[in-house]
């Protein structure tokens, strides 16, 4: 079996003049297993409607009042943006922010060297989108179908729990005493993820996220401001641009249609290794900062990154935690991880909501076929775990290696020369891999395993 071919076969040219992939979802045949989904996130939503799509019904359990994200600015690359288009939701996100050709990463000194250090290269058929995180979801949302996704609010999960009376049954517990009885999970639970100590036990480390070491001052600006304020390089015209340094960095890209910039300023401790000096339990991993102590971690900075930096006036403070050393399996029996609760990753390549609309979709395609059943639900999901593992693995590391080659740890050292030749290759491994080859192994190993025939 062999994983991770890159770009998928193009074929089908739209109007517009961009290709898209072949294949798109199938209709399901009437299934005899139902489908809960923890959490009414990103990748929630977007796995309730492929599976609505192929006339799967599922229900999500949220534990807030209502569908809502916390953050700023989200960047959806080409490999989801084509995921996007097969479950026909380009349309109405386009309305939101047009989808442009995936525009150049500048990088370039925060400190020292002056001029551009290097320039990620880019495929003009490429087609990336950068949004607002609520604006993203709010979309996704308009597009839930409440005859086949039924939400249910204010519903905490708490734990899962496993029956074997009769056949295997699954329980949702919640926080407010209620439960729901189920034949299959989705853990789309998060970072915070409860039904992560389901998969790997209650004993296991990994059912808690590690903190990476790494704190971002995340923000938005006007971008007019940031244009009154002399900076340099143009931000509208150019993408993303990452100020380098030393335990380091600053990333900015437009959002809302080139009206607002999303900032993220990182810090990162190199001195003790990834997981000691965590917040205390109980304390939330995003916080409010004020704009001295942003302004005070990046003190004797370049006048151009200052000058965006004294834009953000009431910063958050997030303590990045993830999946780190990655997990071997998202699967235990009929309970499957997606999203954030499998593979929670460092933000540095803008893949991580990407690789869980993957998610999305793979176990959208592999639940939709004719032969998959209630009989049958462990060896599928068993196979979603079996490519998906090493693709999401994959990604989660490379987003640490790019954290380290913009703070001057990569292993070519911190020269521009260093950093330049350790990000090459990074994007693109991301952006083009073929996923329809990665579902055609799943289908491949399902009918080695005689599930399939």
């Amino acid at each position: 079996m062999t994983f991770g071919r890159t770009r998928a076969p193009l074929s089908l040219v739209e109007p517009n003049g961009w290709a898209q992939p072949e294949a798109k979802m199938s209709p399901s045949s009437t299934k005899d297993f139902r489908v809960a989904i923890v959490g009414g996130g990103v990748c929630g939503v977007v796995c309730a409607i492929a599976l609505q799509q192929t006339g799967i019904q599922s229900d999500i359990f949220e534990a807030a009042s209502r569908y809502g994200e916390v953050g700023a600015g989200l960047g959806i690359g080409p490999n989801a943006v084509r995921i996007l288009r097969k479950l026909d939701l380009m349309a109405a996100l386009s309305k939101e922010a047009e989808p442009t050709s995936a525009r150049p990463f500048k990088f370039v000194f925060g400190t020292g060297e002056t001029g551009l250090c290097f320039e990620a290269p880019v495929d003009e058929n490429d087609l990336s989108l950068a949004m607002h995180r609520a604006s993203f979801l709010d979309v996704l949302v308009a597009s839930i179908d409440p005859a086949l996704t039924r939400t249910h609010f204010n519903k905490r999960c708490t734990s899962v729990s496993e029956s074997t009376s009769t056949r295997p049954r699954l329980t949702l517990h919640f926080a407010d005493g209620t439960t729901h009885e189920t034949d299959l999970v989705l853990g789309a639970d998060g970072v915070k993820s409860t039904v992560r100590s389901f998969v790997v036990g209650e004993d296991s480390p990994q059912k808690n996220a590690t903190f990476t070491n790494t704190v971002v001052y995340r923000g938005l600006v006007r971008m007019n401001r940031v244009k009154d304020m002399g900076v340099e390089i143009k931000v509208d015209d150019s993408g993303s641009v990452v100020w380098m340094g030393n335990d380091r960095c600053l990333t900015m890209f437009p959002v809302r249609n080139d009206t607002l910039l999303s900032v993220s300023s990182v810090v990162t401790d190199y001195s003790v290794p990834m997981g000691q000096n965590a917040p205390p339990p109980g304390q939330p991993w995003v916080l409010p900062a004020s704009q001295d102590e942003l302004l005070d971690n990046f003190k004797g900075w370049r006048d151009e990154p200052m000058a965006v930096l004294k834009c953000l006036q009431e910063p958050t403070k997030w303590f990045l935690h993830g999946m780190y050393p990655p997990l071997n399996s998202y699967v235990k029996g009929q309970v499957a991880l997606i999203g954030d609760a499998a593979h929670a990753m460092l933000p540095f390549l803008g893949a991580g909501a990407g690789q869980g609309i993957e998610d999305a979709y793979v176990i959208a395609r592999l639940l939709s076929q004719p032969q998959t059943n209630i009989s049958n639900l462990e060896a599928v999901l068993k196979a979603y775990s079996l490519v998906r593992v090493p693709r999401a693995s994959d990604v989660a590391l490379r987003s640490k290696r790019c954290r380290d080659i913009f703070e001057g740890h990569g292993p070519s050292g911190p020269s521009s020369q260093g950093r330049s030749a350790d990000a090459k290759g990074m994007w693109e491994a991301v952006w083009h891999h073929d996923l329809d080859a990665d579902v055609e192994v799943a289908f491949e190993w399902l009918r080695e395993q005689k599930t399939w025939t």
